[in-house]
C-alpha cells in the first residue's frame, strides 16, 4: 500500500502544542501538474470547437470582415443599407448612456460585422455541402473527366485550402439519401437472378411487386420522414439491431482481429513491445483528442470521409443488457487495464500530467510479468463472461458487479483507455510450419483462450511472449477501416519512430520511484464462478468450431492487375466467385463490405458481388469458351462490379434500405413476406478488403520486410466462408479465410 500513502497530500497530528500539519509537497505538485494537464485539454477542446465551428472559414476572417465594414463606414458609405442604424436603435439602454454616438455606431458596426460573418460561414458551409453531394465524378472513366467534374474539383480544392481539423468537415457532409423504393427492388431482383431458377425468380418478382404496390410505399414514407429528421437514417438502427441487440456471443460472431508485421518482429522482448505499443496508441489518442489527425479522404482525392467513428475509439466499453447492450464512452482515462496469467491490473500511464516514456512503461509491464502472485478465486477465467451469451453476463453484472470491490475493479477495466493481454504463448510465422503457425496466430487473436481477452472493450491489444502483437476489436462502435487506421499508425510509430535499443529494450530513462501497477481485487461468489464455467463452455465450443487459414499470395499483386486496366478489388472478388464455384459447384449470395462515409455518420453498405456478369464469365471459363470471349466477359464483369461498388458508396445500395424498411415494419407491427425472406437469406461468402490508408508511414522500398498481414473475422453463415484480404504494395495480397469445422462442405480450407 505504499502508493496509497504517497497519494496523500497532507497529514496532521494533534500535539500538546496544537495541530501539526505535515504537507507532502511531492503529492501537492502531482495534483497541481495533473490539474494543469486537465486545463490544457479543456482549452484545446474549446479552441478546436471554435475552429471547426467556423470551417471552412477561419476565426481570423472575422477581423477582415470587421475591418472592411469599418473602412467603408469611414469613407462615408453604409454597406449595411441601414441595418447598422437599426441595430444602434436597439442597443441596450446602458450602452446609450455610457457610450458616445460614435462609440454606439462602432459597436453596432461590430455587431453587424459579426452577423454578416456568421451568414457568410453558413453560406460557405451550404456551398461545401452541395459540392460534397456531387458524386458523378466517381462514375467517370479514368482519363475522360467531364468539364463539370473539373470545375467541381477546383471548387472543392478551394474550399479545402485551409488546414482542416479531424472533425472540420462533419457539418458539411451530406445526409445519406433514401433511394426510391422502385430502384432498390429492381436492383435486388437483378442481384438474385443468377442464384434462382426461373420459377423461383418469378415467385420472388411477384413478392417484390406486391410489396411495392402495397406495404412498401407506406414504409418508405416513414423512412423519408426519419431521413429528414435524423443525421443518418441507417446508422443508429444498424448499430442497435445488428450489433447491440444480438444476444449471442460477440467473440467470433462479431469481433474481428488485426495482425502484426508478417516477416518482422521489432523486438523479442515482450515488455518492450508492450511499452512502445502503449505509447503509440496513446500518442494516437492525443492526436484524436486534439483533432490533429488529417481527415480521412477517398484515396487519391480531396473528398473527405466522415470521422464520427473516431469519437468512441478509446475509453469505450460495450456493457451487457438483458434486451440490448449499451456503448459507454468516457471523456478520458489515464490508465489501461492489463491481464497476465489470470490476474488483472490497472496501469497508470500518466504521472504528474506527463505521459510515461516507453522505457517507463516497459519497466511497469515487466513488474507485472515478474509478479508471481496467484489469481484470486474465480479471477483467472472471469473474462469468459464477455465471450459467452449476453443475457447471463448482463444478469451477473447487475447482481454481483454493481457495488463494492467488484464494481471498483470492473470500472477499472471498463473505463480504461484500452485492454492489454500479456499472452504467455508465442505466435507468428516461425518454426518448421510457418503456414500452420499463421493459422494458429489468427485463431489466437480471434478468440484466444476464450477468457484471456476482454471482448467488450472497444479494442484489446495482445502482446505475445516472443514480442509479436495483434488486436481484437469490438464491432458495434466502428468498422474495420477506422481500427485499421489506428493499427497502421501504431505499427509504424512503434517500429520507425520510437524504435528500440540494440538489446531490444525501449529507449529513454526510467523513474524507478513509479508506484507499482495496481492489482485489481475481486470477490467472486460461487454463483458467478458457475456462470463463468457455463459461458466458457459456450465460448470454447464456438472457438473450437472455427477454422482459420491465413496465406500471403506472392505470385502477383495489384501492380500486374492494374497493368491490365482492371480494378484490383474487382479482380479479387471475381476470383473468389470462381473459387467458390469450383469448390461448391454453384454460386451463392456474396457480401462485400463497402463504406458510406461520404455521408455524415455513414458506416457500411453491401456490394452484392455475385452478379449476372460475373456468373456469365465463370460459366464461360469453366465450359472452355474461347480466350477472347472470356476476356471480354471478364472485363464486363469487372466494370459491373466497379459500378456496384460506386453505387453502394454513393447511397444507392440495396441492403441497408431494405433493412430499414424491415425495422419500420416491425415498429408498425405489420408483416412483409418479401422483407422477411430477404433478411433471412444467408451470406455464404462474406468478404471484406482491409484498406491500406497510410502508405506514407511505411517505406516498403527501403524496408520491404515491414509488410502488414491485415486482419480477419469469423464466418457469417454456418455453411459459409469469411474472407478478408489486404492488398500490400505492388506484389502481394494477404488472405484470411475462416469457416466452421461442423460443416462438412467447408471442413477443409
Amino acid at each position: 500500500m505504499a502508493e496509497a500513502h504517497q497519494a496523500v497530500a497532507f497529514q496532521f497530528t494533534i500535539t500538546p502544542e496544537g495541530i501539526d500539519l505535515q504537507l507532502s509537497y511531492q503529492a501537492l505538485n502531482q495534483i497541481y501538474l495533473s490539474g494543469v494537464r486537465s486545463w490544457k485539454k479543456r482549452v484545446s477542446r474549446i479552441r478546436n470547437r471554435v475552429i471547426k465551428g467556423v470551417f471552412p472559414a477561419s476565426p481570423s476572417s472575422w477581423l477582415f470582415v470587421a475591418i472592411g465594414i469599418l473602412a467603408t463606414m469611414y469613407m462615408q458609405s453604409d454597406p449595411s443599407m441601414g441595418l447598422i442604424a437599426k441595430i444602434q436603435q436597439h442597443l441596450p439602454l446602458s450602452l446609450h448612456v455610457s457610450l458616445s454616438a460614435q462609440g454606439q455606431t462602432m459597436v453596432s458596426a461590430l455587431v453587424f460585422s459579426t452577423l454578416l460573418w456568421l451568414s457568410l460561414i453558413l453560406a460557405l458551409r451550404f456551398c461545401l455541402k452541395l459540392l460534397l453531394s456531387y458524386h458523378q465524378w466517381m462514375f467517370e472513366q479514368h482519363g475522360r473527366i467531364s468539364n463539370t467534374t473539373k470545375v467541381w474539383v477546383t471548387l472543392v480544392r478551394l474550399f479545402s485550402s485551409r488546414k482542416p481539423l479531424l472533425y472540420s468537415y462533419q457539418t458539411s457532409l451530406p445526409h445519406l439519401p433514401v433511394p426510391p423504393i422502385k430502384d432498390t427492388l429492381s436492383r435486388y431482383l437483378e442481384s438474385v437472378r443468377p442464384l434462382l431458377t426461373d420459377p423461383e425468380f418469378k415467385r420472388m418478382t411477384d413478392l417484390a411487386n406486391h410489396f411495392e404496390s402495397n406495404l412498401g410505399n407506406r414504409l418508405q414514407r416513414y423512412l423519408k420522414l426519419k431521413a429528414l429528421w435524423a443525421t443518418n437514417y441507417v446508422s443508429d438502427w444498424w448499430e442497435e439491431y445488428i450489433y447491440l441487440r444480438s444476444r449471442s456471443p460477440i467473440m467470433v460472431n462479431s469481433n474481428y482481429y488485426g495482425m502484426d508485421f508478417l516477416y518482422v518482429t521489432p523486438t523479442p522482448v515482450q515488455a518492450a513491445r508492450a511499452g512502445n505499443t502503449i505509447t503509440a496508441l496513446l500518442l494516437y489518442r492525443r492526436k484524436v483528442n486534439r483533432e490533429e489527425l488529417k481527415p480521412s479522404r477517398v484515396p487519391g482525392t480531396v473528398i473527405p470521409l466522415c470521422a464520427a467513428q473516431c469519437e468512441r475509439m478509446f475509453n469505450t466499453t460495450r456493457t451487457p443488457g438483458t434486451e440490448t447492450d449499451v456503448l459507454q464512452h468516457w471523456q478520458d482515462s489515464e490508465f489501461v487495464a492489463v491481464y497476465h496469467k489470470g490476474r488483472f491490473f490497472r496501469l497508470w500511464v500518466y504521472r504528474a500530467g506527463r505521459l510515461l516514456s516507453p522505457r517507463e512503461l516497459e519497466y511497469q509491464i515487466q513488474r507485472i510479468l515478474d509478479d508471481t502472485s496467484p489469481p484470486l478465486p474465480g479471477e483467472e477465467r472471469l473474462g469468459a463472461l464477455t465471450a459467452g451469451d449476453r443475457i447471463p453476463w448482463a444478469q451477473m453484472r447487475k447482481q454481483y458487479f454493481s457495488s463494492g470491490v467488484n464494481r471498483r475493479s470492473l470500472d477499472a477495466i471498463e473505463r480504461a483507455a484500452f485492454f492489454i493481454t500479456l499472452d504467455d504463448e508465442e505466435q507468428g510465422m516461425r518454426g518448421d510450419d510457418p503456414a500452420g503457425n499463421l493459422d494458429r496466430y489468427a485463431k489466437s487473436l480471434l478468440h484466444g483462450k476464450c477468457y484471456d481477452r476482454w471482448f467488450d472493450k472497444s479494442f484489446s491489444i495482445v502482446i505475445y511472449k516472443n514480442g509479436k502483437s495483434g488486436l481484437n476489436a469490438e464491432h458495434s462502435w466502428a468498422d474495420a477501416p477506422t481500427v485499421a487506421h489506428l493499427w497502421e499508425y501504431t505499427l509504424a510509430t512503434d517500429a520507425f519512430h520510437l524504435g528500440y535499443t540494440e538489446d531490444g529494450h525501449c529507449k529513454g530513462e526510467v523513474d524507478r520511484s513509479l508506484p507499482h501497477p495496481q492489482r485489481l481485487v475481486w470477490d467472486i461468489p460461487s454463483e458467478v464462478q458457475a456462470q463463468v464455467c457455463t459461458s466458457l463452455a459456450v465460448a470454447q465450443a464456438l472457438a473450437d468450431d472455427v477454422d482459420c487459414h491465413v496465406f500471403p499470395f506472392r505470385e502477383f499483386g495489384k501492380g500486374r492487375i492494374k497493368k491490365c486496366r482492371i480494378s484490383p478489388d474487382a479482380f479479387i472478388q471475381i476470383s473468389l466467385q470462381l473459387a467458390y464455384y469450383r469448390d461448391r459447384g454453384g454460386f451463392c449470395l456474396t457480401y462485400e463490405a463497402s463504406m458510406t462515409r461520404l455521408f455524415r455518420e455513414g458506416r457500411t453498405e453491401t456490394v452484392r458481388s455475385c452478379s449476372n456478369q460475373s456468373c456469365a464469365f465463370i460459366k464461360a471459363l469453366e465450359t472452355g469458351e474461347g480466350e477472347e470471349q472470356c476476356r471480354r466477359l471478364f472485363r464486363v464483369a469487372s466494370e459491373k462490379h466497379q459500378n456496384l461498388y460506386r453505387m453502394a458508396m454513393t447511397g444507392a445500395g440495396i441492403d441497408r434500405h431494405l433493412f430499414c424498411l424491415y425495422v419500420v415494419s416491425k415498429y408498425l407491427g405489420v408483416e412483409s413476406p418479401f422483407l422477411k425472406e430477404v433478411l433471412s437469406e444467408p451470406w455464404r461468402l462474406s468478404t471484406s478488403q482491409t484498406p491500406v490508408q497510410q502508405m506514407e508511414l511505411f517505406d516498403l522500398k527501403n524496408n520491404p520486410d515491414y509488410i502488414s498481414l491485415g486482419g480477419g473475422f469469423g464466418p457469417v453463415a454456418d455453411d459459409g466462408y469469411g474472407v478478408s484480404y489486404i492488398i500490400v504494395g505492388e506484389d502481394m495480397i494477404n488472405f484470411h479465410v475462416s469457416s466452421k469445422h461442423s460443416c462438412s462442405e467447408t471442413l477443409n480450407l
